[in-house]
């Protein structure tokens, strides 16, 4: 993990640290979480911490539209003990969330900020009830508060926030953690 940690630093690969890294493995662990999906998961820093979590019975599907990220995640997952718990794909993580069959305990999403909303209406009825989205960066530097924001990037994930907050089957709370960590429980009624 540091090894990642030192990489993402000095080649400015985003990574969600590791305050956030515990976090979704304390998720998984308190949800016994055995399937989850990631949507953009860039080396695979995260995707570690959740095929941790899940332990060896438990699977991890990690996405990224770059060959050469997903080459070089294997071999992160291969020094840290957890290929045989992660399922690689390359290509657009809500195209390929979209093609999976069956629903997940936990959806992670940490793709391109435009897409959020777009994420947001493939993941929702992917998530099992009783399940757990989680959605990296929705404070967005604190820009989401912005009343009339200058980027779409803002604009997106502000669309996001406010639509997945009126998801009546959603129990969602935006954590102050970092870049701000969204966890929205859906309901199991």
């Amino acid at each position: 993990m540091r090894e990642i940690e030192a990489q993402a630093k000095q080649r400015n690969i985003p990574i969600v640290g590791p305050a956030v890294g515990r976090l979704l493995y304390q998720l998984a662990q308190m949800t016994g979480a055995n399937k989850v999906f990631e949507m953009g998961s860039a080396v695979g820093y995260s995707t570690i911490w959740w095929a941790r979590a899940v332990g060896s019975s438990g699977l991890v599907t990690y996405t990224d539209g770059d060959r050469k990220n997903a080459d070089e995640a294997r071999g992160y997952f291969d020094r840290a003990g957890v290929s045989d718990r992660v399922r690689v794909l390359v290509g657009d993580a809500l195209e390929l969330l979209s093609e999976e069959r069956g629903e997940f305990d936990i959806i992670f999403c940490d793709v391109d900020k435009q897409d959020y909303p777009r994420a947001l209406r493939v993941a929702a009825p992917k998530v099992r009830k009783g399940g757990l989205f989680v959605i990296d960066n929705t404070l967005w530097s604190g820009r989401v508060t912005e009343a009339e924001p200058k980027e779409s990037t803002t604009e997106a994930i502000k669309e996001f926030n406010t639509t997945l907050y009126a998801m009546p089957e959603f129990w969602t709370t935006i954590i102050p953690l970092r870049d701000g960590v969204t966890v929205a429980l859906k309901s199991a009624s």
